[in-house]
């Protein structure tokens, strides 16, 4: 561990060490400390007429000093006679209001926002899909009790802190370095991390993803449980928990939602999706689209790439791919990527793609490509945060593109490929579909199948409509629901056309937080053979609950306090579940509660 030993004496010279590094801090009867290197400054001799005289010294850090667990102790040399006594331990963290912080790029866009970024315990996830976007509470917790340590000892069991304490600790002043470390650790794959990532939907052994709700018991209970892997966690969690641990550290840290994010495994920043002619999603790509995915931005300078690239900085603790060997990803700066400079350090073109990615989408049959199209606006349609000082959503999709939607420019290497089939799309036949409202479970799905006939005759069209249930971060399972229809079209006619998707076609035997829909239609053209598709994927919101604080605007500290939720049954049969509750700094730990068939459930909480 890092350690501070401060030795007193006539000469008011004192040491500090930590662990395998140490400075002589002198302790000066004048002067100011010093924003360059350790200081001790005597400011001034406390009266006693009783006992021993007092002093009073301020030990100050340099901005370039290691964040991390220190001991204090003090040396009084008196003539030939020296003596040492122990002052106990303090922790080190960034300092993101310190004006010479060397890698903290303190700038006055930030003043107002470190409230929000540093010192909020509470926070809000974003999840589902643009059209219907689901915010979720969650519960920071980096002020909680123990929280601080587990996190040092993080810092303590990463990889590089055990193979070489000594280049580790002179690192820790580097928030870049502090992000790959952190990056690393919070998932499991490569060392002691915190978490282990579950996709399978068979969480046996484990908690469901979906049930966190704070950072402190997943902290808690990896400590807790001698530093094993806890059970487990999905996109939003790795983020969450990463963003815990940054700010705890003091490094200004936000989460973020990137919807229709990119996974492209192969690097030509373009993702295939295959569909059979009934309008069916095949399973035929390494590459995909996940819904939605999530990760931090972290605040800092990046020194190691030069002017103009400071400020926020995408960390992702979900193990996608390796970076140097390790499941991790970044810091990469969002100015880099924005401004397409792909060889900026660190995975750079892989953050790129999450959010700029071409979609082709490609029609076979037997083997045989019927129809391709490519889509330059579906990847990172919104990259999404948190509002500072209220509970609303930011869209910062313009901070990563030029225009919501759009790249700067494409790539050189394949604007070719990219107008040739921009160019194949030019049909006959437009298809396109239309959500009437955001889906909610136990409703029904209404949307609108959209034809345009573009020729000056009439046609005769097959119409093929298909949905097929999904995970977030996975192409679909089988076919729920189906339609197939002759249609008639005019001359330069469009026809909308009305479909329902009734609640017992989609029903689950279990409740699915993230459930999510894959919605096609291929509309055939009789006489060319002539096929275009259109298609949509969005999620099915859960009901939402009603929460009303009594006497909200007139609540008095250590006073007990009346909550009262409602829960509207939108089923025709009856329902049962788990209230849990949580909130930090007003409970000290979860009020759980099991619910039968009732619609109100109160419950009473200390604030």
């Amino acid at each position: 561990a890092l350690t501070i030993f401060v030795l007193y004496s006539d000469t008011h010279s004192s040491l500090l060490s930590a662990g395998p590094v140490s400075v002589d801090v002198p302790v000066s009867r004048l002067g100011q400390p010093s924003l360059t290197q350790w200081s001790a400054v005597l400011e001034r001799r406390l009266p006693n007429l009783t006992g021993p005289r007092a002093l009073s010294v301020s030990l100050s850090s340099p901005a370039s000093a290691s964040i991390g667990v220190y001991t204090l102790q003090l040396r009084v040399e008196a003539h030939l006679n020296v003596k040492t006594h122990s002052l106990g331990q303090i922790t080190l963290l960034c300092n993101p209001w310190c004006q010479s912080e060397c890698c903290l790029c303190v700038h006055t866009q930030l003043n107002d926002l470190r409230t929000e970024y540093v010192r909020s315990d509470i926070g809000l996830l974003f999840k589902g899909s643009p059209g219907n976007m689901v915010s979720r509470p969650w519960s920071f917790d980096q002020f909680e009790k123990g929280i601080l340590d587990i996190c040092m000892k993080l810092l303590q069991l990463s990889p590089q802190h055990q193979t070489d304490m000594r280049k580790d600790l002179q690192n820790r002043s580097d928030p870049v370095y502090i992000g790959r470390v952190i990056s690393a650790m919070v998932n499991s794959n490569d060392d002691k991390g915190v978490l282990m990532g579950n996709w399978s939907g068979d969480y046996s052994g484990g908690v469901n993803p979906s049930q966190w709700s704070g950072s402190a018991d997943i902290l808690k209970k990896w400590a807790e449980s001698q530093f094993r892997p806890v059970k487990y966690g999905q996109c939003w969690v790795f983020a969450a928990v990463m963003c815990t641990v940054m700010r705890a550290l003091g490094i200004p840290t936000r989460v973020i939602t990137n919807f229709n994010s990119a996974h492209d495994t192969d690097g030509n920043m373009v993702i295939e999706e295959y569909y059979n002619e009934m309008g069916k999603k095949l399973s035929m790509s390494k590459d995909s689209i996940w819904n939605f995915h999530v990760w931090v931005e972290s605040w800092m300078k990046r020194p190691d790439l030069g002017q103009g690239y400071e400020g926020w900085q995408v960390l992702d603790a979900t193990p996608q791919e390796k970076s140097a060997g390790m499941f991790r990803c970044g810091p990469a700066a969002v100015k880099a990527i924005y401004q397409q400079k792909v060889e900026a350090q660190y995975d750079v073109p892989f953050v790129y793609a999450e959010v700029n990615a071409d979609v082709r989408t490609i029609i076979i049959k037997d083997k045989k490509v019927l129809s391709t199209s490519i889509d330059k606006k579906r990847v990172g349609a919104l990259i999404a945060t948190k509002r500072p000082g209220s509970m609303l959503m930011q869209d910062i999709t313009s901070e990563y593109k030029t225009e919501k939607g759009k790249r700067k420019s494409d790539c050189p290497d394949r604007h070719q490929t990219s107008r040739i089939h921009a160019n194949a799309g030019h049909h006959g036949i437009e298809v396109s579909l239309q959500l009437l409202k955001a889906p909610v479970v136990g409703e029904n799905i209404s949307f609108n199948v959209i034809i345009t006939n573009n020729m000056a005759a009439p046609k005769l069209l097959k119409k093929h409509v298909n949905a097929q249930n999904k995970e977030y971060n996975r192409n679909p399972t089988g076919t729920f629901w189906e339609a197939h229809d002759d249609v008639k079209i005019a001359p330069n006619e469009t026809l909308t056309i009305k479909h329902e998707i009734p609640f017992n076609a989609y029903m689950l035997k279990e409740a699915v937080e993230d459930y999510m829909v894959n919605l096609a239609v291929v509309i055939e053209d009789v006489e060319s053979q002539e096929r275009v598709l259109a298609s949509e994927e969005f999620n099915i919101r859960s009901p939402t609950l009603s929460v009303q604080i009594q006497n909200e605007f007139s609540v008095v500290i250590n006073t007990p306090q009346v909550a009262t939720v409602t829960f509207t049954n939108l089923f025709n049969v009856a329902v049962s579940g788990e209230l849990t509750v949580s909130g930090s700094g007003l409970l000290e730990e979860k009020a759980q509660m099991t619910c039968v068939k009732s619609d109100i459930l109160v419950f009473k909480a200390l604030f």
